[in-house]
């Protein structure tokens, strides 16, 4: 395996692109290319959680696919790399330029323009490259499913617009309807609100942002014919993202006439991940139901993602 860290910009340690390569071999595809997924963990724009980094990538990598960990712009990250107690300012939180709206997005663009450049040396199949995200990410990375071919994205990159293109989407406890999450926040627990309000400000500069805004970060609102053929899984026990932000986007979906399949787990918290010992941190994240889902989108993406494995076995 190939494994580095590529920073997404010169002047900023913050925001970074980890490789996991797998590596190609006479015994294998024989310079036959591979799939890929990017994947963007979650933390409410305030943090990257490890958990569903480095052990999703492994989980992915197992199946075949080459993959790809987006740590993007994130609050709680300042961009020489250092961490900012972020908790300590909950009660007036302040915005930071360099991690807002639409940032986050964009940073998956131009990880899909670092991974076409290497294509070639990594042995990608370009056509075949999906964003995968937890959370927050799930939401970064569904905004990015719905809005990849707009200005906003392959507009500002100036690139031609396929170099954007994303053969599929994986979400996981996915936020994807503000405007429902604001009426969820309004009748949950002060914490929950405050908490939501620190996030809010992360990511859009203002605690409680208008409708109008509320809409345009909505991705459940944005489903077109470009969005991708889309995996999503939550439980119904999440007591943080509400399981109706997953339906919500299957709504979506379904109106719009995408291919997509949906799971919903009746336990586990929010924050699963894998679900299983190899990424929790402790016994409450670790459940063997929810943990199907990982072997669920692994068939779903065969479908798709399928291998092109060589008539004649190798010797």
């Amino acid at each position: 395996m190939i494994s580095e860290v590529i920073k997404l910009y010169e002047d900023r340690n913050d925001v970074t692109l980890t490789t996991y390569i797998l590596q190609d071999s006479p015994q294998l595809l024989a310079g036959g290319r591979r799939p890929a997924i990017i994947i963007c963990p979650g933390g409410a724009y305030l943090d990257c959680s490890d958990r569903e980094a480095e052990p999703v990538a492994m989980k992915f990598a197992s199946m075949g696919y080459h993959t790809f960990v987006l740590r993007y712009s994130r609050y709680g990250t300042e961009p020489d790399g250092s961490k900012a107690d972020f908790f300590g300012r909950m009660s007036e939180p302040l915005p930071k330029e360099h991690c807002l709206y639409p940032t986050h997005m964009r940073e998956i663009g131009k990880s899909m323009l670092i991974i076409h450049e290497h294509a070639a040396e990594w042995l990608v199949d370009t056509e075949k490259i999906a964003v995968c995200g937890f959370s927050a990410g799930a939401h970064n990375a569904a905004m990015y499913a719905t809005r990849w071919h707009e200005e906003i994205i392959c507009g500002f990159f100036g690139e031609e617009k396929e170099k954007f293109r994303p053969a599929a989407a994986i979400l996981g406890y996915t936020l994807s309807d503000y405007l429902l999450m604001k009426e969820a926040v309004q009748a949950s627990s002060p914490q929950d609100a405050a908490f939501f309000g620190v996030s809010n400000t992360a990511f859009l500069g203002e605690a409680i942002p208008s409708d109008e805004k509320l809409l345009e970060v909505s991705p459940a609102r944005h489903v077109t014919d470009n969005t991708p053929p889309t995996f999503l899984w939550a439980t119904a026990a999440d007591a943080l993202v509400p399981v109706q932000q997953t339906m919500r986007m299957a709504t979506a979906l379904a109106d719009g006439h995408i291919p997509f399949e949906m799971h919903i787990f009746e336990e586990g918290p929010h924050g699963l991940s894998l679900a299983t010992p190899a990424s929790a941190g402790g016994k409450t994240m670790v459940n063997a139901d929810a943990a199907k889902w990982a072997d669920l989108a692994g068939c779903w993406l065969e479908k798709r993602f399928a291998l092109s494995v060589p008539e004649k076995d190798a010797k």
